[in-house]
């Protein structure tokens, strides 16, 4: 059974756009997560790297966004640079059908105050790894105020380099009222026990 994208609710300019990206048919992790997080629900999924997970999380939280609202609409946690560098990417492929979106990428090993001048500038999506985000909420530099979707990818990663306590720390601050992802390759009980505290619909 095939399930391809324009069976989504999708604005015409972003199934062009995918039409674009060579995104035809949607991967079994798609088909099972999207219509539910197009929906506004809360999504737990376990899925590995080259799953197509990023679209699975990316494609909502790009059709949320309003691009004339200059705030955190929405914030991607990974466990690495490098996968977040690679979800950044991937973003920016996603939202070229809405013009203006500006995503952000806030990892350590980069300096502090090129970060903060982007950040100044306006983003509309952040992606960082926990501990860098938690040092711009430390600052005062980010704000997750009018945060939409959170989506914390390889979230079994995250707990295994001992992120637990940062992670935590940047869920206490964001609304109560927005949706969360969460993608995972395995489900410990630890990862149960986050998605129990994060998870609401």
């Amino acid at each position: 059974m095939t399930h391809p994208f324009r069976s989504l609710a999708l604005a015409p300019d972003t199934l062009h756009n995918l039409d674009r990206l060579g995104y035809t048919e949607m991967t079994p992790i798609q088909a099972a997560s999207l219509p539910l997080a197009l929906a506004g629900q809360d999504v737990i999924a376990q899925a590995s790297t080259g799953s197509g997970k990023t679209a699975a999380f990316g494609l909502p939280l790009v059709e949320k966004l309003t691009a004339n609202f200059h705030a955190v609409q929405a914030l991607v946690m990974c466990p690495t640079r490098e996968l977040a560098d690679q979800v950044t990417t991937e973003i920016r492929r996603l939202a070229r059908a809405t013009a203006n979106i500006k995503v952000v990428t806030l990892c350590g090993g980069v300096a502090l105050r090129g970060q903060v001048q982007s950040l100044e500038h306006g983003a509309h999506v952040v992606v960082g790894t926990p501990g860098r985000i938690m040092d711009h909420l430390d600052r005062g530099s980010l704000s997750l105020q009018g945060l939409k979707t959170l989506v914390l990818d390889e979230a079994d990663r995250m707990l295994d380099m001992g992120f637990i306590h940062d992670v935590k720390k940047v869920l206490a601050l964001v609304p109560q009222d927005k949706q969360s992802l969460l993608f995972s390759a395995t489900f410990s009980d630890e990862i149960r026990e986050l998605a129990n505290g994060l998870l609401r619909n």
